[in-house]
């Protein structure tokens, strides 16, 4: 939090190149400072930029990228203009010319027309556009709204409804479809309309809180107090109240507006950001910004207040630092002076000199400056900006705090945000490319249950209970890393198994055990019931929440259900956790490798306890480790208490490493037969001498892959004669064509010899 009031921060100016920051713009910006244009005006609808000169107008494309394209251009008439924006379908230009009058423009026939209204009982605010299927445009006037539709033979508008009170102001935002309109002396009683492809919604009157100054007891509210913004598919509204210096937080529902907490400001100007779901409060004299996650309606900030920083777009760190003291004299500008105007959600046009800038989040930065490595990775498994860097940044984070042998507790809550964060996407149909059949089959050869030959013990694995309570959602920065040091000796469990890692990492006992880590999962990524809670807080009292319609009915979203195509996700699966992290660490770790398998089996709990699939390297390290510190023993405990899955990999390692242990070889061997891997287990019968079970074996089986030859080896390594001569009885016998070939002819030369 914040320990000063604005007045206590130093002026800043450009943010130099060793300047701490979690937000920047990039340079180079949109250019928009083409001679003779006459301001600079954005269409949020079409996600446009537009320009006038005295006789047309330029506009600049800047979703989902910029574009540094030469601009498009459109003829008008000249005159003064207000305010613009382009109908949704891009076939009008909308120009308010003054307080009474709106002129239209036909982009395909040329063809221009007017709209008034009655100059002396009202005046026009603004207009916009829309997709409802009531009307085309919304006129907002001081005496309240005008809904109106195209007549296209009439070539004009037609008032289809008009909703009448009086209006001192409004806001609008196309990304909520929601339009406030203000009214009262003070300004702070709101009606609110959403108008989207769904139809009209209306919301109830409400108003606003305002704190009463001693030397002004009514204070008035401005247009620039009030921001929609927003987050998570949420529609909210931020209000400023600067005498209070406080930014309370509405959330908006079908048949109630909640107020759901406030946020100290420290600045009498504030403007706000939406960036990839995080909530940017500029505080505008203090030139710092203050980041916050509203998720689960946590209030706390994710980071201290840092400056807005200007940044070079080099792929070379040392290139940026060279480059950004020419990059901050280019611009000639000031962050955050008074030429710029913050827009919805994510840029800031600095209308003196004709920039357009968009904001973006230094991920790395947030994630170094907190020392709370769970809380971290929850809050970038939510981002969807970079899914590429964000999981190669969370895999990179795992990797450090494990070879930094943090205590395992720390780690199993890690491990618990990333695997619950992808059995989230699987489930919510956003898995990886390829990830079909992500859950256990039963059936399946290679999960078959598995009890050691001779063992009475057949135990269940234990699956741990969640705990019911939800922790509340912490601050980053601020969390006491000494606490989690501290904790020298950790245990944790899956089934009946209990590694007990201290300092040294000196012993692995057996024991039952349940433990607690693994509940940050229900904050991050709620089940479908937890989310309904989330999403309608006061489902209770009848209360449904209003959504944007941009997150969940756009164009683009269905346009990729359509084609089936699947974007990069964040999501990281077991499978990227065994190649990008344990097969890493396993390197660079070396030494005793008992705190790497704690590590292991929570990353095998938290898969099983998800009931995900694994893939058998996970399981075949397991075993290397343990053989590589003699601990044979504990791979036989880590069968029978069903750790570690059967599989021909895990088989195969086990019979590698039981070279040096008959108990751990045996293992293997058993567990080619349970599995019916009946080629490899006849193989290996052969290999350790046993050619007359073997024998047997394929016999009963009806192995017929390996060749005769290997049965012969082995009974003639024997030097019996019977032995010998026993193998070939039987492959003469139950063998067709066996007398014909050269090895029935071969061995029967040397039997005669050992006769």
């Amino acid at each position: 939090m914040l320990g000063s009031t604005s007045s206590d921060y130093p002026p800043v100016g450009l943010g130099s190149s060793g300047t701490l920051s979690h937000v920047y713009i990039q340079h180079p910006p949109l250019r928009c400072n083409i001679p003779e244009t006459k301001g600079l005006y954005y269409d949020d609808g079409n996600k446009l930029l537009l320009s006038p000169t005295a006789d047309q107008i330029l506009s600049w494309k800047i979703a989902p990228t910029m574009q540094f394209d030469p601009p498009e251009s459109d003829s008008i008439n000249e005159g003064p203009i207000l305010s613009m924006r382009c109908s949704l379908n891009r076939k009008f230009i909308g120009i308010k010319r003054s307080n009474h009058e709106i002129q239209f423009k036909n982009r395909e026939t040329g063809e221009m027309f007017s709209r008034r209204c009655k100059p002396d009982s009202e005046s026009i605010l603004g207009f916009f556009w829309t997709d409802c299927p009531t009307c085309d445009l919304i006129l907002v006037k001081t005496s309240g709204l005008d809904l109106l539709r195209y007549e296209h033979e009439l070539n004009t508008f037609r008032l289809v409804e008009s909703k009448r009170f009086s209006v001192s102001w409004y806001v609008y935002t196309h990304e909520s479809r929601m339009i406030l309109l203000a009214s009262g002396m003070q300004c702070t009683v709101f009606y609110g309309f959403q108008f989207s492809s769904g139809g009209i919604i209306r919301l109830p009157k409400f108003e606003m809180t305002m704190t009463k100054a001693e030397t002004n007891q009514k204070p008035v509210l401005t247009e620039d107090d009030v921001h929609i913004v927003t987050m998570y598919g949420r529609i909210y509204c931020l209000q400023l109240d600067r005498v209070g210096m406080l930014l309370y937080l509405y959330r908006f529902y079908r048949d109630a507006v909640v107020q759901q907490g406030s946020l100290p400001v420290y600045s009498g100007k504030i403007a706000v950001s939406v960036v990839d779901n995080v909530l940017l409060i500029h505080q505008v004299d203090a030139k710092v910004v203050i980041l916050y996650d509203i998720f689960l309606d946590s209030l706390a900030p994710i980071s201290a207040p840092l400056p807005l920083l200007l940044r070079s777009s080099s792929n070379s760190r040392r290139q940026k630092i060279l480059q950004e003291d020419n990059t901050i004299s280019a611009y000639g500008g000031t962050i955050y002076g008074d030429s710029w105007t913050f827009l919805v959600p994510d840029l800031i046009c600095d209308v003196d000199n004709g920039l357009l800038w968009r904001i973006y989040l230094d991920l790395e930065a947030i994630a170094a400056s907190s020392s709370d490595m769970p809380l971290v990775l929850e809050f970038l498994q939510r981002r969807k900006s970079e899914p590429t860097k964000i999981k190669q940044l969370c895999l990179a984070i795992l990797r450090t705090i494990i070879v930094e042998k943090r205590p395992v507790s720390l780690v199993a809550r890690a491990i618990d945000v990333l695997i619950g964060s992808y059995a989230h996407s699987v489930k919510m149909g956003n898995g990886l490319p390829g990830d079909k059949g992500l859950q256990r089959s039963p059936k399946s050869t290679g999960s078959r249950s598995y009890e050691e030959p001779g063992s009475q013990m057949n135990m269940q694995r234990h699956m741990e209970q969640e705990s019911s309570g939800k922790e509340e959602h912490r601050q980053f920065i601020g969390t006491d890393a000494s606490k989690t040091h501290a904790d020298v000796s950790t245990s944790v469990a899956i089934g009946a198994l209990k590694l007990a890692v201290s300092e040294n990492v000196a012993d692995l006992n057996l024991e039952t055990v349940g433990t607690n880590s693994g509940r940050f999962l229900e904050k991050s990524f709620p089940t479908e019931r937890e989310e309904i809670q989330v999403e309608s807080s006061n489902t209770a009292s009848g209360k449904s929440p209003l959504q944007s319609e941009e997150l969940n009915n756009g164009p683009s979203t269905s346009a990729s259900s359509q084609q089936g195509t699947q974007s990069p996700s964040v999501a990281i699966s077991p499978e990227d956790m065994h190649n990008s992290v344990f097969a890493v660490v396993e390197e660079e770790m070396g030494g005793d490798p008992a705190y790497l398998v704690a590590i292991i089996v929570e990353f095998l709990r938290s898969v099983s306890k998800r009931n995900s699939k694994v893939h058998p390297n996970i399981y075949v390290m397991i075993i290397q480790l343990l053989a590589f510190n003699n601990r044979y023993p504990e791979i036989g405990m880590f069968l029978v208490n069903k750790i570690l899955e059967p599989s021909k990999e895990v088989a195969l390692q086990l019979l590698e490493s039981g070279r040096q242990n008959l108990a751990t070889h045996k293992l293997g061997v058993d567990m080619l037969r349970q599995l019916s891997l009946h080629h490899d287990y006849v193989t290996t019968l052969l290999q350790d001498g046993y050619y007359l079970e073997a024998l047997r074996y394929a016999h009963k089986h009806k192995v017929i892959t390996v060749r005769s030859s290997l049965f012969l080896e082995a009974a003639l390594a024997t030097r019996e004669a019977q032995n010998l001569a026993a193998v070939l009885r039987f492959f003469s016998d139950f063998l067709p064509g066996f007398k014909e070939t050269s090895d029935c002819s071969r061995y029967q030369r040397i039997l005669v010899e050992m006769s």
